[in-house]
């Protein structure tokens, strides 16, 4: 994995009460959990940084939904296994893809925002359940280092031209651009 300027998880996590799908289904959390084998894992967001980030790049899969053929789902539930749901930052569907209340079918895009407390480990965990599943791309970008890479099952790579993109479509996000924005909102607030 290439250097991502975030730290290796050591501390295995403390245990956790088992609890079926079906109330984990049924129940909502705030924020939502991911749900890996019985066991819920919260996940690391709230602060303005990633927050910021997450909205600006669903901005631009909403605004050119249309031309790109998406739906952009922030916080979505997705089943990547039979015991294993997670809730990526941002999911990328195609607009064809069935309305279901949770996604069962690979999505066409996954983008995982980093926050400081995120571990090495842990997002290695989700990018294996979702190449597992067969997810088009991975997106990861961190929002402090200013980095971005496309995930696969080789590692993280930066990201080429410094820009997301899915070959054979109109899709293109400049991550310079995203930042730009980026900061310009945050000198406004």
């Amino acid at each position: 994995m290439a250097n991502t300027g975030f730290q290796s998880d050591t501390n295995a996590m403390a245990s956790a009460t088992l609890i079926p799908v079906s109330e984990y289904l049924k129940t909502s959390y705030r924020p939502d959990c991911d749900y890996i084998d019985g066991e819920l894992q919260e996940r690391n967001l709230g602060e303005r940084p990633h927050a910021l980030l997450q909205g600006i790049l669903f901005a631009a899969f909403h605004m050119n939904r249309r031309v790109w053929k998406t739906v952009a789902l922030p916080e979505q539930r997705v089943q990547v296994s039979p015991t294993r749901y997670r809730i990526p930052d941002l999911c990328i569907l195609h607009q064809s893809d069935p309305a279901d209340p949770i996604v069962r079918n690979a999505p066409w895009i996954c983008i995982e925002i980093l926050s400081p407390e995120d571990r090495v480990q842990r997002l290695q965990e989700r990018i294996d359940d979702y190449i597992a599943m067969g997810v088009g791309a991975i997106w990861v970008i961190d929002p402090l280092t200013r980095h971005a890479w496309v995930a696969s099952s080789n590692g993280l790579q930066e990201t080429p031209n410094g820009e997301f993109s899915m070959e054979g479509t109109p899709i293109r996000v400049s991550v310079a651009d995203v930042f730009a924005e980026f900061d310009e909102i945050q000198t406004q607030g």
